[in-house]
């Protein structure tokens, strides 16, 4: 017996008839029910005994192989050939709804391979609209119907989000409701007390917002984005945001929320939030273009934060600075000197955190930026070989680390000072450092960081000189995996150095001669591409084969005669952007640039735009 449509009988002695008849059937009979949801009655009980086989939603979707077929055999009288994208567009919309799909499959019905037209996907879509409006929202009062054109524009349905952009004070009981009585809300997670809208009767909400509502749905995005930057959800408040059009909102959002974000190594969350901002917005603003700085930084990007930062010098030459007055310093100079400390540029690290030692050394407030800050400079001066002032800044970094929560910064520096008493010939100190430093690491979920790549060629270094070269070797593997996760190829390029060479003498105690001097000539080459090799100049031998391996002296001297505007035109050659383009990027005139890109072209012998690239990213321009 099947019983359809049970959806209709609403009487309370008709359903508890039906009850007492499906609990008491006699055996051999089996009912079908088949409903848009499921009454009271039996239907727990007979659960409870294993009586029922329940088929929801999930079980009757059309699989794309089975939506494809549909078309291709003609099950529903279509014989059409969908284009592959025009398909994917359709399963997208109907997620394997039979219904949907047997629409389509009848108004898209060409005989043979005749490809289906444009307007047969405007006759579907209005068909499905049409169904959808008559099946299933003029079957809801004018109250529910409302709620849900309402919260369409929400990607999830809770009683939260659905109150705050609605004003529905039983937002909640209403969404449980509408949750029964409506197929189209799928449910999301196990509490099943959030759910979404089926794409195609979001569409037709989305569509009776825009005609029936005098603001479209501008308020509602901004309620929403005002109730998700209250809660911390910075994506989704940036997205509502700019939808509604409130860019102060999405532009506060982010720059509330991206610190906490980067410190805790989830500058992969922050970057699609100045995606989804205008670009105009984020060029106009220098604290944005600082917040990418350090977003590329974060994720080892060199080439990309110094972009970040040339467009910020661009739009405010001077200091740009956050937090409170007391504790605030030019936060540009400092990202550009831990830029420039990354890519083996020490002596400009060095000299940009030169005016900020007043407030790094005073007594303002233990922040993040004066962490940065002391880590660049204690690093320059560590790789320089000034060990007793680097271990001073760095102790400094680690301090205000802890106490600003900055934990990149904390794995940084507990990583610099395990690698500077090593280099100083305390292997025991620096052994309890490292381990310090990679715990930190794992509690915070950045075992794999380039951060780490310090601390574990410095427990390399230690177990070497214990001659556990298995240990050594294992350390050594997991420094070159952690800078694997840099963008740029040359980035950490003394840690690169310093790995290489202990690499070396492993290789050499292990008898591989080969790999030994491989790993040699790969540490003097990468030294001699830093700005200054520093201490490492005294640590590496300089025997004939390897040296030739390393840019000539003329060679870095004709680099350094590129100037700094010159070097921010060069940085900008290597993405997509033409030379209009850049000019504009730039706030300069394209006369300029193309006198620019000349310069540059002569400099570096080169003859072309890819040939310039090569050319420096050969000599660590770039």
């Amino acid at each position: 017996m099947i019983l359809d449509g049970l959806e209709f009988l609403t009487d309370g002695e008709a359903l508890q008839t039906l009850a007492d008849f499906v609990t008491w059937i006699p055996e051999g009979f089996r009912v079908v029910i088949a409903t848009r949801r499921v009454a009271g009655g039996p239907i727990p009980a007979l659960r409870a005994r294993g009586s029922v086989a329940e088929f929801g939603p999930e079980d009757l979707r059309f699989t794309p192989e089975e939506a494809e077929e549909l078309f291709r055999s003609g099950g529903a009288g279509s014989r059409a050939a969908l284009p592959a994208g025009r398909f994917a567009e359709l399963y997208a919309v109907t997620e394997g709804w039979a219904a949907g799909l047997g629409m389509a499959a009848h108004l898209i019905d060409r005989p043979g391979e005749i490809p289906a037209e444009p307007e047969d996907f405007t006759r579907v879509e209005r068909a499905i609209s049409d169904y959808l409006r008559a099946e299933v929202l003029d079957r809801l009062t004018t109250r529910q119907r409302d709620f849900l054109a309402d919260v369409s524009v929400l990607d999830e349905l809770a009683a939260g989000p659905c109150w705050a952009v609605t004003g529905e004070a039983r937002a909640g009981a209403l969404l449980r409701q509408l949750a029964q009585a409506v197929q189209f809300l799928v449910p999301l997670g196990p509490g099943r007390e959030t759910h979404r809208l089926h794409p195609a009767l979001r569409s037709v909400l989305a569509r009776t917002v825009d005609a029936e509502r005098p603001r479209g749905s501008v308020h509602l995005h901004q309620a929403a984005a005002r109730w998700f930057e209250q809660r911390g959800e910075t994506s989704r408040a940036v997205r509502h945001a700019v939808l509604g059009a409130d860019l102060t909102t999405a532009a506060a959002a982010v720059l509330q929320a991206w610190e906490g974000a980067v410190a805790a190594g989830r500058h992969a969350d922050v970057a699609p939030w100045l995606e989804q901002l205008p670009r105009e917005l984020v060029a106009a603003d220098p604290r944005l273009c600082v917040v990418g700085a350090m977003t590329a930084l974060a994720g080892g990007d060199m080439e990309t934060a110094c972009r970040w930062l040339d467009l910020a010098d661009v739009r405010r030459p001077g200091a740009v600075t956050f937090g409170e007055p007391s504790g605030a310093m030019d936060t540009t100079a400092i990202v550009r000197s831990a830029v420039s400390c990354s890519r083996g540029e020490i002596l400009t690290a060095a000299r940009l955190t030169e005016p900020a030692v007043p407030q790094l050394r005073g007594p303002g407030p233990l922040t993040s930026w004066r962490a940065l800050g002391c880590v660049t400079r204690g690093l320059a001066l560590m790789w320089h070989g000034d060990y007793e002032q680097s271990q001073s800044w760095l102790g400094e970094a680690a301090r205000s680390a802890r106490a600003s929560g900055h934990a990149l910064v904390l794995v940084r520096a507990l990583g610099a000072q395990a690698a500077c008493a090593g280099l100083s010939g305390r292997p025991g100190r620096a052994g309890t450092l490292g381990a310090q430093a990679l715990e930190t690491a794992r509690a915070v979920g950045l075992s794999g960081h380039f951060v780490t790549a310090l601390a574990h060629v410095s427990r390399g270094g230690v177990s070497l000189g214990a001659h556990a070269l298995d240990e050594a070797d294992r350390s050594l593997a997991d420094a070159e995996r952690a800078l694997a996760g840099t963008v740029c190829p040359g980035g950490e390029p003394h840690v690169r150095a310093l790995g290489d060479l202990l690499r070396s003498q492993l290789e050499d105690r292990r008898g591989n001669r080969d790999a030994a001097r491989a790993a040699l000539r790969s540490a003097v080459v990468t030294a001699g591409a830093c700005e200054s090799p520093g201490v490492l100049g005294s640590l590496l031998p300089t025997t004939p084969d390897t040296v030739g391996a390393v840019a000539t002296e003329s060679e870095v001297r004709r680099d350094q005669e590129l100037s700094a505007a010159e070097r921010r035109v060069l940085r900008a050659l290597c993405g997509p952007l033409t030379l209009r383009e850049i000019a504009a990027e730039l706030y300069l005139s394209h006369n300029t640039v193309k006198t620019q890109v000349r310069a540059i072209f002569r400099k570096l012998g080169a003859h072309s735009r890819a040939g310039a690239v090569a050319r420096a990213r050969e000599r660590g321009l770039l």
